[in-house]
């Protein structure tokens, strides 16, 4: 359990969108406001807005809008020992509604002024745990707030801050930003159903200099690659993962499962290390690791794309250089190959 706390009674009661909540309140009309300064002339409809003859001919496809990148930083204080988590946020919402789109009536539209203040005032008031956590809240809240919302998605990425040790001694409230990986998750739920939830990791550089090989691919007439029996083994991890229930999850456990897969299976025991034939069968060993060791996931998906280091020929140095060269290479970043895949759970069905 997170020491920022468990969801209060009062959360988890807005995470239940399928119980009806108060009716929500008509908003004011422009015409009936009074300022300071008298009343406010009443607002003229955009006429040209309604003269929509060709309307029937089209239909919208996918819709919606939000608000990007709402960044927060949340302490929690524990007398002089304090923790900390740092989030950007974006929101995105889906109304019931087109007449904004197709009317120019904003009267539903949840400003995305609003949408940035509700991440705060959520964070304020409920306290922050891990990210799928803020996630489904937030789906919650404009659920159970907004009736006319049909769809909220929620994307959340955490910024990596680590206590920082003073000779092995953990800090009471001082932070290092250490950029190893990158978390984030993506929650999404329509009104009626439970919230769909995505994992992620990014930006997980890895190398190592030693058992890697990549040989006994096509030989054709456009093959150039010579077999190597030894390379350098570097990429940059991306992974995503679906659970399949929110209830009784630790994601914050979840996660460094994740992240320890990767690592172990690319990387070995510290002697002797681990053999990679191919960057498909190490993805593929890192995926079935993840499914073996976390039951919530029913889907993980892995991207690793190659980051080249290429052995420089330094034969024509004859004078300069003897023997092979086995400590000088050459970084090429592009073109680079891309290595993908995903792997799920098979359903179980029962024979008769």
């Amino acid at each position: 359990m997170s020491r920022f706390g468990s969801l209060t009674d009062q959360s988890l009661g807005l995470m239940n969108c399928r119980r009806s909540g108060p009716p929500r309140l008509a908003s004011s009309r422009v015409s009936d406001e009074v300022s300071s300064s008298g009343p406010i002339t009443e607002v003229q409809p955009n006429l040209s807005a309604t003269r929509d003859a060709g309307r029937e001919k089209y239909q919208l496809g996918s819709y919606g809008y939000g608000k990007n990148h709402v960044k927060l930083l949340y302490v929690h204080r524990d007398g002089s020992h304090h923790e900390i988590r740092e989030y950007e946020v974006d929101t995105h919402l889906r109304l019931s509604t087109l007449k904004d789109y197709l009317e120019g009536d904003n009267e539903d539209i949840i400003a995305t002024d609003s949408q940035k203040n509700t991440v705060y005032l959520l964070a304020k008031k409920h306290g922050v745990q891990t990210p799928e956590e803020f996630g489904i809240l937030v789906c919650a809240h404009f659920l159970y707030t907004y009736r006319h919302v049909a769809e909220v998605n929620v994307n959340v990425e955490e910024y990596p801050w680590q206590r920082h040790h003073v000779d092995g001694e953990p800090h009471n409230h001082a932070f290092v930003f250490t950029p190893t990986a990158t978390r984030y998750c993506q929650v999404t739920q329509l009104r009626n159903e439970s919230p769909r939830i995505r994992g992620g990791l990014k930006n997980l550089r890895v190398l190592k200099t030693t058992q890697s090989s990549f040989t006994d691919f096509i030989q054709d007439e456009y093959r150039t690659l010579p077999d190597m029996n030894d390379r350098i083994f570097s990429t940059e991890v991306t992974a995503s993962w679906d659970f399949s229930t929110a209830s009784g999850v630790d994601f914050d456990r979840v996660w460094r499962t994740v992240k320890n897969c990767i690592l172990s299976n690319f990387a070995g025991p510290p002697e002797s290390g681990i053999y990679s034939p191919s960057v498909q069968n190490t993805l593929y060993l890192t995926e079935k690791c993840i499914l073996d060791q976390v039951d919530q996931i029913y889907s993980i998906e892995m991207r690793m794309p190659n980051k080249h280091y290429f052995t420089l020929d330094l034969s024509k140095f004859p004078k300069l250089v003897q023997g092979e060269n086995q400590e000088v290479y050459l970084p090429v970043d592009k073109p680079s190959g891309i290595i993908y895949a995903q792997l799920d759970r098979k359903a179980v069905v029962s024979k008769l």
